[in-house]
């Protein structure tokens, strides 16, 4: 194991509602294959959730989110477990956005989708999953 593996990270995920109510859910192609997803990524030292949250979006789907607000809070022990990397992901909502979702980055996810949050597509990955379940339940964490 890597020394700089033996202490948690901190993952950002972003949930962006459109306007008939449906999320944006990414299909995962490279380390989190076969995995659907809200999109995100990890934090860089000195951003705040907020700041990366817009540009991981940006980065990735190319939409300008706007007004992200921390919504929850996970803590991915089966992705632990199963992957020997432990993250701390901190959720963020926005339905305050411009432009049209766009694979920027296709050596990590093959599309986005429109997806109804009831009915996620499977396999979903374990902190996108935890964050709409909170999301759902408006509650900050579930364990």
């Amino acid at each position: 194991m890597n020394p700089s593996d033996t202490k948690p990270r901190v993952g950002i995920g972003v949930i962006i509602k459109d306007a008939k109510g449906n999320i944006l859910i990414g299909k995962r192609n490279s380390m989190h294959a076969p995995y659907y997803s809200i999109p995100g990524g990890k934090l860089d030292l000195g951003e705040t959730f907020e700041e990366t949250a817009i540009r991981e979006i940006k980065e990735e789907t190319s939409l300008t989110i706007k007004n992200p607000k921390v919504i929850a809070v996970t803590n991915n022990l089966k992705t632990f477990q199963r992957e020997g990397l432990h993250f701390v992901s901190i959720i963020l909502y926005t339905k305050d956005f411009t432009g049209t979702p766009t694979v920027l980055e296709p050596n990590k996810c093959s599309e986005w989708l429109w997806c109804d949050p009831h009915k996620l597509p499977k396999p979903h990955f374990e902190a996108s999953e935890k964050a709409v379940a909170c999301y759902l339940e408006k509650v900050v964490y579930i364990g």
